[in-house]
């Protein structure tokens, strides 16, 4: 009897371990790339995502459909944090957790189902405003509520709020662009969603705001967003025109690809930092310990510092690379 109960033990342990197999090598399918994701997101949000992606694809929810939800749960976190209330503040976290799984989940169900749009990955970036803008709100009113400097001030909290957001914006579109460039080299252009100015602008032309207004106000804003993450990297600009040069429009060779990937690996880890899981730590520090104004300092400073790391690093290989193409290297 118990050789037989061993057996049916090692066949259930087989299929249970060849499922498992399956759905791993489903979700390594729906994530970009491990260099640049982040170890948490590996391990936690990515996982959750693709568990939901696996049920829209059932249901046909588009990746469209997800990052608008997204943006509900995220403006829903924002009013909890508003309440100076252990539970509601929970609920906050909880919603926000939420909030960045469907936002892992949108690109993975894109992924998986082909549903690939310019619009969507728009969409999906736009969503995350929504969130911090309604979290900068609560955050403001929730510390003039407070006795000190921002209740007697109260246009302070505002203002170092205003600073912060703009830090914010600058902050993430640049972490960003430093992904999407990694990928392009890493993978080429079918692995990465890098979009040019010129690109952004030739469709914004093409479309009317007679017949396609929203669409078209999309990519005005969408074109300005790629200008100026593309002014801030001028050496990155003058090393993409001598790539053109040097391979005559063609892709870039193996050794450079694995030349400029040893480079801007270890800024991944920056473009992570500045994206959403460090933020939410400290956001969550922030709210609990009933110190809003600890989140806004934070971006500012300390992220500040970490922004202008990643750009100057970046920019310095950038302009030995270009260098280099110019003299024929590679």
């Amino acid at each position: 009897m118990f050789p037989l109960l061993n057996y049916h033990e090692h066949i259930i342990s087989q299929k249970m371990k060849a499922k498992f197999n399956k759905w791993l090598e489903g979700y390594k399918s729906t994530l970009k790339s491990f260099d640049t994701e982040e170890t948490i997101d590996i391990y936690f949000y990515r996982p959750i995502g693709y568990m939901w992606a696996l049920l829209f694809a059932k249901l046909g929810v588009t990746p469209n459909m997800v990052s608008i939800a997204s943006i509900f749960l995220g403006v829903g976190a924002g009013i909890m944090f508003y309440f100076d209330n252990v539970l509601y503040n929970i609920i906050g976290v909880l919603l926000l957790m939420g909030a960045n799984s469907f936002d892992c989940c949108d690109g993975q169900l894109a992924r998986m189902t082909k549903q690939y749009s310019r619009l969507g990955r728009i969409l999906d970036g736009v969503s995350g405003d929504f969130w911090f803008i309604s979290i900068y709100i609560a955050l403001c009113l929730r510390q003039n509520l407070i006795p000190g400097i921002f209740m007697d001030y109260t246009w302070l909290i505002w203002a170092l709020a205003i600073v912060a957001g703009l830090c914010h914006m600058s902050q993430a579109a640049m972490a960003d662009y430093y992904r999407q460039i990694h990928l392009f080299f890493l993978k080429g252009e079918a692995g990465s969603e890098l979009d040019s100015s010129k690109q952004m602008l030739d469709k914004f032309n093409e479309l009317s705001w007679k017949s396609n207004f929203f669409e078209k106000l999309t990519y005005m804003f969408y074109s300005n967003y790629t200008v100026r993450q593309e002014k801030r990297t001028p050496w990155m600009q003058a090393m993409r025109a001598a790539l053109a040069k040097r391979f005559n429009g063609a892709e870039a060779s193996a050794e450079f690809r694995g030349a400029f990937r040893i480079k801007s690996k270890p800024l991944m880890k920056y473009t992570n930092m500045l994206s959403f899981s460090t933020r939410s730590y400290v956001l969550f520090i922030s709210i609990f310990t009933n110190m809003p104004w600890i989140y806004f300092a934070f971006e500012i400073v300390v992220l500040g510092i970490m922004y202008l790391y990643m750009i100057s690093t970046h920019e310095r290989f950038c302009k030995k690379f270009t260098a280099e193409l110019q003299e024929g290297k590679y």
